[in-house]
């Protein structure tokens, strides 16, 4: 009998501690910006060499330098207002803090300033991008598995590069009237 309640308790401890050592895989897809390049499952900051900057993924923060201090902000300052996020080199950074080692990407990554060759999330068509928030075929809402809703409500539209939708304006696109579907 002891040696039965011995074998039950060594059991159950062996099953507790291996359901506590089961891998935990971070994947944050869905918080990468559409301008992200693909094939990355987590992404903690880019690195953009053009205007050699840096873009925190988690925090939605851009860190550059302005007289000679690292900001964060929610976006790029006027200086970079003709940059085009969507079609710059993006390199790939998961450490934490870069931009203290920046003298040393600004020389590493130099090479790929002005590359346009990177496939972003955007124009990406594999289905585990649909998620990112800005993906032309990003589902609108989260609460219902059935998209007829989509469908329907932005049949006759597109979105451009940036994301923004453009309607068609009746070249042939649906039936005419404009029903939503419950």
């Amino acid at each position: 009998m002891r040696k039965a309640i011995f074998i039950a308790i060594a059991m159950i401890g062996f099953i507790a501690h291996s359901a506590q050592s089961q891998v935990n895989i971070n994947v944050n897809i869905g918080s990468q910006p559409a301008w992200g390049p693909v094939g990355y499952d987590r992404v903690d900051y880019y690195y953009l060499p053009e205007i050699e900057s840096y873009y925190n993924v988690p925090s939605r923060q851009f860190i550059y330098l302005s007289n000679g201090n690292w900001v964060f902000a929610t976006s790029l300052p006027t200086r970079y207002r003709n940059y085009d996020l969507y079609s710059g080199y993006k390199v790939v950074i998961n450490s934490p803090r870069p931009y203290l080692h920046f003298r040393d990407h600004r020389v590493r990554y130099s090479k790929y300033k002005h590359n346009r060759s990177q496939s972003i999330i955007y124009r990406s068509n594999n289905p585990r991008y649909y998620i990112v928030k800005g993906h032309p075929r990003y589902r609108h809402h989260d609460d219902d598995d059935d998209d007829r809703y989509d469908r329907s409500r932005y049949a006759s539209y597109d979105r451009d590069y940036r994301g923004n939708y453009r309607g068609h304006k009746g070249k042939g696109h649906g039936n005419g009237k404009n029903k939503e579907r419950d």
